[in-house]
């Protein structure tokens, strides 16, 4: 991501209801799919500011990787140097099977080659270890905020459970979400297409909502990552799978 995107994220990932929205089904769901323990340790991929791996640290040990320079700057006030790695060429420069997490936030839509990463996920886990990813989903809501943050492609869930193939993971859990707020998104990123002279300026993902409004965001984003209705469309998608 550009610079400025990462202290855009700074700043509002401490209370904007889809970050910390996101922050909290993702650990909800470790603690569920674990649990982790206090000698396990989890890698964060494209961990970004290293907000959601800094909580994780009440549960678990953790490491973080990115290879964007204003990531490691912020990475590097947050953590111990012999916690955070960068990658070795394409490669994570840690053993086979020395992982018991993986997780990574909205990071393989960042990648032109999704499926080697979800490789290397499957390389690091030791047999038993569970991988949790999220992604933005559907094309339909590709928008000027997809180009802003460099993303390669928007997910359907057929394309992201084929990325874990069945020989290689068991899958846990892959759904679509926020569900609620998704005819309220497709409507607006439209909108700034359809109508951009009209729609200059910040752009709605940048602004915080309402205290009330933000709290039921958040609400609404945490609470469908335990229903098992396999919802048809979302504006995220959650998968967590474990290594055979």
């Amino acid at each position: 991501m550009n610079a400025d995107e990462y202290a855009n994220m700074e700043q509002m990932e401490g209370s904007h209801w889809y970050y910390a929205g996101k922050r909290d089904f993702a650990r909800g769901w470790l603690l569920r799919a674990g649990p982790p323990r206090p000698d396990s340790l989890l890698l964060d991929c494209g961990a970004g500011t290293g907000r959601f791996a800094q909580e994780m640290q009440a549960h678990c040990r953790v490491m973080v990787l990115d290879d964007h320079e204003e990531s490691l700057r912020i990475l590097r006030t947050r953590f111990r140097a012999d916690q955070i790695l960068s990658l070795a060429g394409d490669r994570v420069p840690l053993p086979d099977g020395s992982l018991d997490f993986v997780t990574a936030l909205d990071v393989l839509e960042h990648t032109p080659d999704d499926r080697a990463v979800v490789a290397g996920f499957h390389r690091l886990l030791r047999p038993g270890g569970v991988a949790l990813v999220t992604v933005p989903a559907g094309m339909a809501l590709w928008s000027d905020w997809d180009v802003a943050l460099h993303h390669f492609r928007r997910y359907s869930r057929p394309q992201l459970k084929a990325l874990f193939p069945p020989g290689e993971w068991e899958l846990l859990h892959v759904n679509y979400t926020n569900v609620a707020v998704y005819p309220a998104v497709w409507l607006v990123r439209k909108w700034r297409k359809w109508f951009p002279r009209a729609t200059e300026g910040a752009r709605t993902e940048d602004k915080l909502p309402s205290p009330g409004l933000n709290a039921l965001l958040r609400w609404l984003f945490v609470r469908p990552a335990f229903w098992r209705v396999p919802f048809p469309f979302g504006v995220s998608l959650l998968l967590v799978a474990r290594r055979r």
